[in-house]
């Protein structure tokens, strides 16, 4: 094997394979036939990434006017309030069933899990191709609900709505949920086999990146909750199919049984959308401030605990739906006490920033905001665990604010600050810095005046998903939908950032940034077996030995200085 000159002033350095500059996984065979049957993990998690961002893109789209019929009381837009109904049903289940829950472990979990690992690829190839087109399947059953009379059900096909409607695009959109329970379930039993038996010789698992971490407790919920929500969409299919009362009261069901049986599901897939964004802000966050993660055994056990209490907290959704008090207490304390894993890793965050020789990157600047965006959403989301207090907000748009800081402002902000970070391995380009860190605060800003705005809504009692409201609550919904056309703004800025990187941006090196876990040992973009042979497993936090080198455009990692620190 020969290797890539460095400069040979200073101590032995590291060496990166050294391969014709074709020889990648994205130019290794060609053609269309060779993505649609790839079993490549890396083309895999691209083709998921396109999917993805494309449906945010759908899923944006159905943001904005919705925001925009809300611009004044009465018609805006739109004369039809069903057409209203549609459109914020269409925005709520694109982006959680489409974008978000697939957005981090089924894009950048399948492209980046195998390389942290040393692996040539997941446990399971087919099956990993087989949940990609389950999930398009899934995606393009949602869009022909549409032509079949669509649905106006809101993202959580609440009963009687979804009994009672008569939208024709009721049951192929509960199908196409169905079908993409499946793909989450096979994506998560593929990473938890592949933590377990891929991992290479000498990585243990405290040895582990803490994305790894995140994604596995991320894997475990997907694969034990998930079951439940395709079972109950399973029946709400055949209560409407052949009139058996099992949620609808009108034929001796109970409405709240489906209450119960989809937060089951849905409070866990609120962790399958942030423990992945959780173990992106630790890598960006360690790597940009150039130390040692603080406190990484807190960090790793804490993502295990998130996702062990995230299925004993789902009654908290049901406060005013009729439970005990006994209940809705339990409910109330267990709901504090999941708050503590999570303010375990924002405190060893900040103390990693501590003294940090912090790198403002584009990516820094993404989870800089994660750590703002997170704390509002998880403190506001206090007064909906407290009994009192959840009976004046529940259903009003103090949740829809509170579950837009933690679900958009926490996961999809994380999401694109990791898709910056690793955009470079994954495509062998550097974007433009500038105008990426200029794209965040629009973002950022844009965010804030959209969802804080709708805290003050909520307080003064304004109803969640109305099509109409009173004059007093206008100011509020105007600088909303500013807001958010400030947003949409600040994506469209970033979509030509990172696109534009494939026309202008310079080549990539291995290591741009200076990271340290095993991706950043191979070439960039990766190879079509991402390793010639199993690589050395070191420190993967330990940024001492990490040091830039002007030539290359990149960061080396002194093997010498390492092995002798290991010895000492």
């Amino acid at each position: 094997m020969t290797t890539i000159p460095l400069p040979t002033s200073g101590p032995v350095r590291d060496t990166i394979e050294a391969r014709p500059e074709s020889d990648n996984y994205l130019t290794h065979t060609r053609g269309v036939l060779s993505w649609i049957f790839t079993l490549d993990h890396k083309r895999i998690g691209v083709m998921y990434m396109w999917s993805v961002l494309g449906s945010f893109l759908l899923g944006g789209i159905f943001a904005l006017l919705v925001r925009t019929e809300l611009l004044t009381p009465g018609p805006t837009i739109t004369e039809d309030a069903n057409t209203y109904n549609q459109w914020f049903t269409l925005h709520g289940a694109i982006m959680v069933f489409l974008v978000i829950i697939p957005s981090i472990p089924a894009a950048l979990g399948n492209i980046i899990l195998p390389i942290m690992l040393g692996a040539k690829d997941v446990a399971f190839p087919r099956l990993n191709l087989f949940s990609y087109y389950l999930w398009v399947c899934g995606a393009v059953l949602c869009v022909l609900s549409l032509a079949m009379g669509g649905f106006d059900t809101g993202w959580t096909f609440y009963t009687p709505y979804s009994t009672t409607t008569d939208a024709g695009g009721v049951i192929p959109v509960l199908t196409a949920a169905f079908i993409l329970g499946f793909s989450s379930i096979f994506t998560g039993l593929n990473f938890v086999v592949t933590v377990h038996k891929l991992r290479p010789p000498g990585m243990t698992w405290f040895k582990m990146p803490l994305f790894l971490w995140a994604l596995y407790a991320t894997a475990i919920i997907q694969v034990l909750a998930t079951p439940v929500l395709g079972i109950t969409l399973l029946l709400l299919i055949v209560e409407r199919t052949v009139n058996i009362g099992i949620f609808n009261p009108a034929m001796g069901g109970d409405p709240v049984l489906y209450q119960h049986f989809f937060w089951f599901y849905s409070h866990p897939a609120v962790y399958i959308m942030i423990l992945p964004a959780m173990g992106i802000i630790s890598e960006i966050i360690a790597i940009n401030s150039h130390r040692s993660i603080f406190g990484y055994r807190f960090i790793a056990f804490s993502s295990i605990a998130i996702a062990m209490f995230s299925f004993i907290v789902w009654g908290h959704h049901m406060f005013t739906s009729g439970q005990s008090a006994l209940m809705n207490t339990l409910f109330s304390a267990i709901s504090f006490s999941v708050a503590i894993p999570s303010a375990v890793k924002v405190f060893n965050w900040v103390a990693t920033l501590y003294k940090g020789a912090v790198s403002l990157t584009t990516p820094m600047w993404y989870a800089l905001a994660f750590l703002f965006l997170f704390t509002i959403g998880g403190l506001t989301g206090l007064p909906l665990a407290t009994l009192s207090t959840d009976v004046h907000l529940h259903d009003t748009y103090y949740v829809v604010a509170h579950f837009h800081y933690v679900m958009m402002g926490s996961a999809l902000i994380a999401m694109v600050g990791g898709l910056h970070h690793w955009w470079p391995k994954i495509f062998g380009r550097m974007y433009d810095e500038r105008l990426g860190t200029i794209a965040c605060w629009i973002i950022f800003i844009g965010f804030n005046v959209t969802f804080f705005t709708q805290f003050m809504l909520g307080s003064q009692g304004m109803p969640r998903r109305y099509y109409d409201y009173q004059p007093e609550y206008q100011v509020y919904h105007v600088i909303s939908t500013i807001g958010s056309y400030i947003m949409a703004f600040g994506f469209t800025l970033t979509a030509v950032s990172l696109f534009g990187s494939f026309f202008n941006g310079r080549k990539a090196p291995a290591n741009p940034w200076g990271g340290r876990s095993l991706e950043w040992q191979c070439a960039s973009p990766p190879p079509f077996d991402n390793f010639a042979k199993t690589p050395r497993v070191g420190d993967c936090y330990d940024f001492s030995v990490v040091h830039w080198d002007e030539k290359t455009g990149g960061y080396w990692v002194d093997e010498s200085a390492e092995q002798k620190g290991s010895h000492a």
